[in-house]
């Protein structure tokens, strides 16, 4: 079922049209010139009340007949339709869902917990009061299906897929177009849009969230380390190179190799070392 306009006329002359008419029963019926008279204007003036609709901004009526769907009606102000229209009122304005925190399996099966917020409206009001029982819990219970769905199909980091291109914690742009993608794709028989979507929340979940913590720790200490000594290792070639092109001192491999451990013992330690003073030769 697709949404069709429904035209509707300008309350405002109707409504004095009505007023009128009340009036004028009011009067005959003091008067008693006819009372079938007075009862005809009073019949005209509460149909044309009926009729009368107040239409607010971001608002649209949704209008059935005898079960049968007429139309909506999204023009603001005061309007007259029908009085035999069955008339529901629907929202457009953008609405906030701030879904609960999931905890679900990775794409790795690691245990995570995700929540994300998701701005949508109607676009589509026949879709959304006859294509589903309930569109708000619609948006909630696929909302939160999607989101499971996008978490299982990614890893979290790098870490755990190193072979990944998408991760949920390094990739957050393409997982929010992804997710407002899904929910898309998920709503759209609801007659609803999604403005945006977006992960806010993302963790491991508690059972695993220390191990992890250590790891990501070593493995920040073990690339330290690479660094480090990738470091020290040319600063000792340097040494090395500089000292014999200087000629200021000449090294056979024993002695190369002594210096070349003391400076890495140097460079790569984590505390200061304490020089010791050679009094004699490397050899006694």
């Amino acid at each position: 079922m697709q949404e069709k306009p429904l035209t509707s006329i300008s309350g405002y002359v109707l409504l004095l049209i009505a007023v009128v008419c009340l009036l004028a029963a009011a009067g005959v019926a003091v008067t008693g010139i006819s009372i079938v008279l007075a009862g005809l204007l009073f019949l005209v003036s509460l149909v044309l009340f009926t009729g009368i609709t107040v239409i607010n901004p971001n608002e649209a009526y949704v209008s059935t007949l005898f079960g049968d769907y007429v139309g909506t009606m999204k023009q603001n102000g005061l309007r007259w339709v029908n009085p035999l229209y069955n008339r529901r009122k629907i929202s457009l304005r953008a609405r906030n869902l701030n879904g609960q925190t999931l905890k679900v399996n990775d794409k790795m099966g690691n245990p995570v917990e995700i929540a994300a917020v998701v701005v949508w409206q109607v676009q589509d009001t026949a879709k959304a009061l006859f294509s589903v029982d309930d569109y708000v819990l619609f948006v909630q219970i696929q909302s939160e299906a999607a989101v499971r769905k996008l978490a299982n199909s990614y890893a979290y980091d790098h870490m755990e897929d190193d072979t990944a291109s998408v991760t949920l914690r390094d990739s957050t742009g393409q997982i929010n177009v992804f997710l407002e993608q899904e929910l898309n794709e998920r709503l759209e028989r609801a007659g609803v849009d999604i403005i945006e979507a977006r992960v806010s929340h993302l963790a491991y979940s508690s059972e695993i969230a220390g191990a992890m913590l250590q790891r990501q720790q070593a493995a920040a200490m073990i690339a330290a380390r690479r660094l480090i000594v990738e470091g020290a290792v040319g600063m000792v070639e340097m040494a090395l190179e500089r000292l014999e092109n200087k000629g200021v001192v000449q090294l056979d491999e024993e002695r190369k190799a002594a210096m070349v451990s003391n400076l890495l013992v140097v460079l790569c330690g984590e505390k200061g070392v304490s020089p010791v003073v050679n009094a004699g030769t490397l050899y006694n």
